[in-house]
């Protein structure tokens, strides 16, 4: 009699932060998804130091469902340290990262298990709509510009953290130990076999984005920096550039001294101190970058965890 194949095991991974009164709503949309799949399903939520009673929602749910694990943070590390949290504690045969505030859409569950099944290892959901702000599409759009041409990584835009990786890539994306993570690119950087799900962003069930602009501004630089080295070579390029207008400049005086027509040769005061106040900020903006870049390799040599656990209940 031959062995009966054992289920798929299919976890979610959904990071929340001061969602009270919003993940119950978006429980239920993902509960009418997956009972009517024949899956094996484990909803891990990590609830990344909400201040408000999101612990107490999420463990109210965790004892009505036991497919719902909830992994709280001792404190709030951002969005992309809870998703390795989730990913962390996740150990299904396919691992599905969605928001919890309803605005990446359950239905595309079954969607994503299907393509995962057809021998894709990254099924990673891209927003086609224009949702937002107009400020907010055009700082995402001029990113995925900017960081496409630097890095060697192409990342594909309106792709946010709405993904399914098989077991393979989790695996793979937890040996990459990131102090800064920016994990979109990660997952682009891996190089396993993607597919891209377009879909429509449905609207916030409640509250207000979590991204503000001085968390879209810093995880921007964790993707700049991280995967690329082109602020570095901007700088050098800029010292190469005053470099040869020096060289123009000496060139310029030498010929009034062939000719011996030196009495032309006023002192350039306002010249003179408009080259050293440009080449002083040329030099200010490289030691800046290298700055950075010190920062990030002191963070990273630390080996600090990039997030705590203060307790999982299930």
């Amino acid at each position: 009699m031959p062995s009966r194949k054992p289920k798929l095991r299919v976890d979610l991974v959904i990071p929340v932060y001061n969602e009270e009164g919003v993940v119950e709503q978006t429980y239920e949309d993902v509960r009418k998804v997956i009972d009517a799949l024949p899956y094996k399903f484990t909803i891990y939520y990590v609830d990344d130091g909400s201040e408000d009673h999101t612990v107490q929602s999420l463990d109210a749910l965790a004892r009505r469902d036991k497919r719902v694990v909830v992994l709280e943070l001792s404190r709030n590390f951002g969005h992309q340290a809870a998703l390795t949290a989730g990913l962390d504690a996740a150990q299904g045969d396919f691992v599905i990262s969605m928001d919890a505030d309803g605005q990446h859409p359950p239905s595309l569950i079954p969607q994503m298990i299907e393509l995962f099944q057809q021998g894709y290892d990254v099924v990673q959901a891209q927003r086609v709509d224009e949702g937002g702000t107009s400020f907010k599409r055009l700082t995402s759009a001029a990113f995925y510009r900017i960081i496409n041409a630097i890095s060697g990584t192409q990342m594909v835009p309106g792709a946010a953290d709405f993904r399914g990786l098989s077991r393979q890539a989790v695996d793979a994306l937890k040996s990459m130990p990131e102090y800064h993570r920016f994990l979109r690119g990660m997952v682009s950087a891996m190089g396993y076999r993607s597919v891209i799900l377009p879909y429509h962003e449905t609207k916030r069930m409640g509250g207000r984005s979590k991204y503000s602009l001085g968390k879209m501004v810093r995880l921007a630089m964790d993707a700049i920096f991280s995967f690329s080295l082109v602020p570095l070579y901007i700088g050098m390029s800029a010292g190469v550039i005053f470099l040869c207008l020096a060289a123009l400049e000496m060139l310029y005086v030498y010929s009034f001294w062939l000719k011996g027509d030196t009495s032309t040769l006023a002192p350039g005061w306002s010249s003179l101190m408009f080259i050293i106040l440009i080449a002083s900020g040329v030099i200010l903006i490289v030691l800046g970058f290298i700055g950075v870049y010190i920062g990030y390799i002191f963070q990273q040599v630390k080996q600090r965890p990039v997030y705590h656990l203060k307790k999982r209940a299930e």
